[in-house]
């Protein structure tokens, strides 16, 4: 097709690689259906306590609450018995009547909402003694906190009631905005057995040698959360959506049998006391070491697991500004430790685990905690606490302050595969990379689970692919996420925590993705770090909203993202870019003797039809009489000749430009018209490679606000004085498009492959009715992509 010289007036300003869009009919603007749409309408109004830039506002507050408790582990009964002194302090602008407070162990009560809400489990013909045990076992498991005390600082007693996992304090005068208050809380609880039933914590039994692992987590009534967006967060427990808490102040006296071993939130108060002082001495000299060195040896942890003493002895903890506590205590515990310099203080990394976690854990545990601590503060800020710990035990992946629960072992013999060992790093980075978010950057568990566990999964992805090489990450590769964001049965990444669909997914590999491309495609390394440490410092220690994320990484990398936050964050859309079409345009100079040479060259190109062919040995009536014939049959015709005419009105032309226009005349350049279409609705930049036919390419990145006019078509005008060969869409796979077939011109034919049998292939009913297992089951995966105890169906 040739572009007429009529157009050179348009045209005089382009250049060789020059790119411009065409204009396209007006999509609907003003609602959801444009992809442009500003969400600010969809965002809280700004105020003085969060403000339009998505920094804390002037008036911005929060509540604290400082607990002193003092807690016995019962090793023959497994059970917890408490008494919680919480001092609760009202820094809101309203005066409270009463208090909320969780009781999160009533989720394993038998008639609880999380139990009569869970489906019922997968049961077929055969079942494995295990199941059914593990299914018998919720059903005889008598959980849930037992409250025998609710007192004043004066031993006066309080009204409450308890609600599911809530218990309201109703108290005897209003608690106004700067005061204080102290309560009491004596309660005790059977312990879950984590490997039956599952849990966040809970104990693993050894038959071997008679002994536990406890995790203990959700131990004690803590106080609910109070906000400046939604009031009292006391929305129920069901097992998903996980903690919104305040941050305070922790002195804990945790009461063991004597030959346990206890690791904890926080600083180790009365370590001569508790602690041989070989082990003392260890623990300097790791504080300055190079590398993870043992505590308490494998050896020294075998031994001590033949030991049942009925005696105790009380181990005290204190953390300053966590909003959490738990522990872990066994006799089986070897430990080691190394010290890790972050910003001006040394910081205790250190792993407890049993002889049956070797040799994986003391190679690999340490060494991944202190990469976390490394590597988190970079983008992040410098880790604020003394210690970060990591505990081998029954829960897969489970965060607190300061410490986690992290199950991956070796087979029985020692050794492990490839899965193993990555898993292991994988979930410890995770694991311990919560301290960050949400520990520190407190967001609301409960209501938004992305803002923790995207986040941080995003984060995992970046420490990964600084441990080596080729780190075989399960999330943040674009790539990763193309069979979910192709498949249905999706909701938004911003739907409530109970209400996902795909958790894991959903919560963990959708939003690590979007802000790895987010960091890659749209804004840049350098735009994107600088704003995620901004929001990061921002609200260290302070509780976010989305709304404060989306605001500080605009505000602070200068950048329009809502129709990023709204493809993303907002709705299922899924990337699908397709090239349409390609146009050829070229310059026709009027020239009437080139003209006649290109018509030339067109007819005799043009293919003989099958009729002209077979119409060839057709006897003529011009043949039988002669006479017909006139010149215009003569071989002296040409129907391509030029009138004189015709090149006088040509030169009249040339001679009414001047010497650019002549100059632009003269160029043989291409203008290319490349035609997309938006196929999965979810606007992305067009990221366009273009190979010529001198063996050259060049990418051409075209920002997402190609769309902004019309979001399921557009073209763009391609000029180069090069022939283009062939154009390729996404061609390194940066923005997770679901369907690459579509991504090339001229089509790309894709290949695949089947395999032979000499026989019908037959399944015994066993293998079908696994196989529909294995198809239904459910995609919720935790922070490795293996599925998780921690993201796994509540009592499945």
């Amino acid at each position: 097709m040739q572009l007429r010289f009529l157009f050179l007036g348009l045209l005089l300003m382009a250049s060789t690689s020059a790119c411009v869009a065409q204009v396209l009919p007006n999509e609907k603007h003003g609602d959801s259906q444009d992809k442009f749409f500003q969400i600010e309408s969809w965002l809280p109004t700004p105020s003085n306590t969060r403000t339009a830039s998505g920094a804390p506002g002037p008036d911005y507050w929060q509540q604290r609450a400082d607990y002193e408790i003092d807690v016995t582990l019962d090793d023959q009964d497994q059970a917890i018995r408490g008494s919680a002194k919480i001092l609760y302090h009202n820094h809101s602008p309203h005066a409270l009547s009463y208090l909320w407070i969780q009781l999160d162990q009533n989720r394993f009560r038998s008639g609880s909402d999380s139990v009569l809400s869970t489906p019922a489990p997968k049961l077929s013909p055969k079942i494995l003694f295990r199941d059914i045990g593990n299914i018998l076992a919720q059903e005889v498991f008598e959980g849930g906190f037992k409250v025998s005390k609710v007192v004043d600082d004066q031993g006066q007693e309080l009204p409450h009631i308890v609600n599911q996992t809530m218990m309201r304090i109703d108290l005897p005068s209003p608690i106004n905005p700067g005061q204080s208050y102290a309560m009491q809380i004596d309660y005790s609880y059977n312990i879950v057995d984590a490997k039956v039933m599952w849990a966040r914590a809970g104990y693993e039994y050894f038959e071997k040698d008679k002994n536990y692992i406890y995790e203990i987590a959700q131990w004690y009534p803590r106080v609910v959360a109070y906000t400046d967006y939604t009031g009292w967060q006391h929305k129920q427990f069901l097992g998903r959506g996980e903690f919104t808490l305040e941050l305070g102040d922790y002195l804990v006296r945790i009461t063991a049998p004597k030959d346990m071993v206890v690791a904890a939130t926080g600083v180790l108060q009365n370590s001569s006391d508790v602690l041989e002082q070989t082990w003392l001495n260890r623990l300097a000299e790791a504080r300055v070491s190079d590398e993870p060195m043992f505590i308490i040896t494998p050896e020294e942890a075998k031994e001590n697991e033949s030991n049942h003493s009925r005696r105790t002895k009380t181990w005290i903890f204190s953390a300053r500004n966590v909003r959490d506590f738990a522990f872990a205590a066994s006799r089986k515990f070897a430990w080691d430790a190394m010290g890790v310099n972050v910003g001006d203080q040394t910081v205790m990394a250190m792993s407890y685990f049993p002889n049956e976690a070797e040799p994986l854990w003391s190679k690999y545990s340490t060494h991944a905690i202190a990469h976390t601590l490394e590597v988190y503060g970079k983008f992040s800020f410098d880790y604020p606490y003394p210690t970060a710990i990591s505990v081998n035990g029954p829960v897969y992946g489970m965060e607190y302050p300061m410490i986690c629960f992290n199950s991956p072992r070796p087979e029985d013999d020692g050794t492990y595969s490839k899965s193993t060992k990555y898993g292991l790093i994988s979930v410890i980075i995770h694991e311990v990379g919560h301290n960050f978010f949400p520990m520190i950057v407190n967001s609301d568990e409960r209501q938004w689970t992305w803002m923790d566990e995207g986040l941080n999964t995003f984060l995992q992805y970046l420490a990964e692919q600084e441990w080596e090489e080729d780190y075989p990450s399960n999330r943040g590769e674009p790539a990763k996420i193309v069979p979910f964001m192709r498949g249905g049965g999706q909701r938004p990444i911003m739907t409530g925590s109970e209400e996902i669909l795909q958790f894991g997914n959903n919560a963990y590999g959708k939003p690590a993705t979007a802000l790895n491309i987010l960091r890659e495609t749209i804004l840049g390394r350098e735009l994107f770090d600088f704003a995620f440490r901004e929001y990061a410092r921002r609200w260290k220690f302070k509780r976010p909203t989305p709304s404060d994320f989306f605001r500080t990484m605009e505000d602070a990398s200068g950048t329009d993202l809502d129709w990023f936050w709204r493809g993303w964050f907002y709705s299922t859309d899924h990337v699908d870019i397709a090239i349409k079409d390609v146009e050829l345009f070229q310059i026709d100079d009027g020239d009437p003797e080139k003209q006649a040479e290109r018509d030339r060259k067109e007819r005799s190109e043009e293919p003989e039809s099958i009729s002209s062919k077979r119409n060839a040995d057709l006897p003529k009536r011009s043949d039988w009489y002669p006479g017909l014939k006139d010149f215009y049959n003569s071989a002296e015709y040409d129907e391509y000749a030029i009138e004189e005419k015709d090149r006088k009105s040509f030169q009249e032309f040339l001679d009414g430009l001047d010497s650019r226009e002549r100059a632009t005349l003269r160029r043989t350049t291409n203008f290319y018209v490349a035609s997309f279409e938006n196929v999965g609705g979810l606007v992305m930049p067009i990221l366009l490679r273009i190979h010529y036919n001198d063996n050259t390419h060049e990418t051409m990145r075209i920002p997402a606000q190609i769309w902004r006019r019309n979001s399921k078509k557009v073209k763009k005008l391609i000029i180069t004085d090069k022939q283009i060969t062939r154009l390729e869409l996404d061609p390194d796979l940066e923005t997770a498009d679901t369907e690459t077939s579509n991504n090339q011109w001229p089509p790309k034919i894709e290949s695949s492959r089947f395999k032979l049998y000499k026989t019908e292939l037959k399944k015994n009913p066993m293998q079908k009715a696994s196989d529909q297992k294995a198809d239904s089951r459910s995609s919720d995966t935790g922070p490795t992509g293996n599925q998780s105890q921690k993201d796994r169906p509540a009592n499945r």
